[in-house]
């Protein structure tokens, strides 16, 4: 769902070209983007006598061929968004009908989309990936949990301050309810986890592996429809040499998020975000960290256990009986299990 392409208008569209919605109490500013296709178009616009500013996004199934689906699409956004109440996610405010268009109104964050081309910092794109993971935190907390669906840089606003907000719910789910066939691939070619193209269960799992496409996006600077620059011909990300500033640790989170078996990925929003949190996003490889990164995902468990065995030999026999030391424990949950075949447990000890 492209809603925030920006229109090829400078400055705003004269007020004769915009629908009159004076009647159900605003006033449209500009155009701020339309899918002709999916016959979507979002306004900004004034609450009468008021100073608030709403975005007004129009439905207009009469020239899309999805009818009754797309009516559905449209209703369920709205259900979702009544249930939700979170500062970053553009609350629901109004909605109405004209015959053969449906108008839906939510609250107007000032932050252009990451769809517009922009420059970040790593840093800056380790803030964004946690202001993100704070929202999906959030959904996956509800009862029972939702699940986005279409997560990718034009449905991310980011202000200037580094505030990200969500939006875009018309794909959204709530975990565990039937998704009908026709919608299995109706997310982003790219973005989609792959247990949404072959039509498995989604999991808390799934929308981390759109979070972590999206930001590799933001890394290299790349747009989301040249996204399979980035894919290669075993459909897995390959980015490393693009951003080599950044550290192996941080490097290896990625991975993780955008695992191709969501058994592999972090278990949901909350571990990914503890783990992040603790990560330095720039910085230069040790050894072991560069073989780390090189070797093949099923064969790091195996150079690592012989890496933390050579280690404490290293330290001494007197050291054996303690915990790891801090070279080794960085290192151990750096990788946080990545690609390994261990056992439920591994999560829950790299928690600790």
């Amino acid at each position: 769902m492209e809603l925030d392409v920006r229109n090829e208008h400078k400055g705003i569209i004269p007020l004769s070209h915009h629908p009159d919605f004076s009647q159900q109490g605003y006033q449209v500013i500009s155009e701020l983007g339309r899918n002709r296709e999916g016959g979507r178009i979002t306004y900004l616009a004034n609450v009468l006598n008021s100073n608030e500013q709403v975005v007004i996004k129009e439905f207009c199934f009469a020239h899309a061929s999805a009818d009754l689906s797309g009516i559905k699409t449209y209703e369920r956004e709205i259900e979702i968004l009544q249930q939700l109440n979170h500062s970053r996610i553009p609350r629901y405010v109004d909605s109405f009908e004209i015959p053969g268009v449906f108008y839906m109104v939510q609250e107007y964050k000032n932050a252009p989309s990451l769809g517009i081309r922009r420059s970040f910092h790593p840093e800056e794109i380790k803030q964004i990936a946690l202001s993100i993971l704070e929202i999906l935190v959030y959904l996956q907390k509800q009862v029972p949990s939702i699940i986005h669906r279409d997560i990718k840089p034009e449905n991310i606003l980011v202000d200037e301050k580094l505030n990200a907000y969500l939006v875009d719910f018309g794909l959204a789910r709530i975990q565990g309810a039937k998704i009908a066939l026709s919608s299995f691939v109706a997310g982003t070619p790219g973005f989609m986890p792959p247990e949404e193209q072959f039509g498995h269960p989604l999991t808390e799992a799934s929308d981390l592996y759109s979070l972590g496409a999206t930001l590799i996006c933001l890394l290299t600077n790349t747009r989301s429809a040249e996204i399979g620059k980035l894919i290669d011909d075993n459909y897995r990300f390959n980015f490393q040499k693009l951003v080599p500033q950044i550290s192996p640790h941080f490097r290896l989170w990625l991975m993780r998020m955008v695992e191709r078996n969501r058994k592999r990925r972090y278990a949901n929003a909350s571990f990914a975000l503890k783990t992040l949190q603790r990560i330095q996003v720039v910085g230069t490889a040790t050894e072991i960290d560069t073989l780390v990164t090189t070797i093949k995902p099923r064969k790091r468990a195996t150079v690592l256990a012989l890496t933390t065995v050579l280690t404490l030999a290293a330290i001494g026999a007197t050291l054996m009986s303690c915990q790891p030391g801090d070279t080794v424990r960085q290192l151990l949950e750096a990788t946080e299990c990545q690609g390994f075949d261990f056992s439920s447990s591994c999560q829950e000890k790299t928690r600790r």
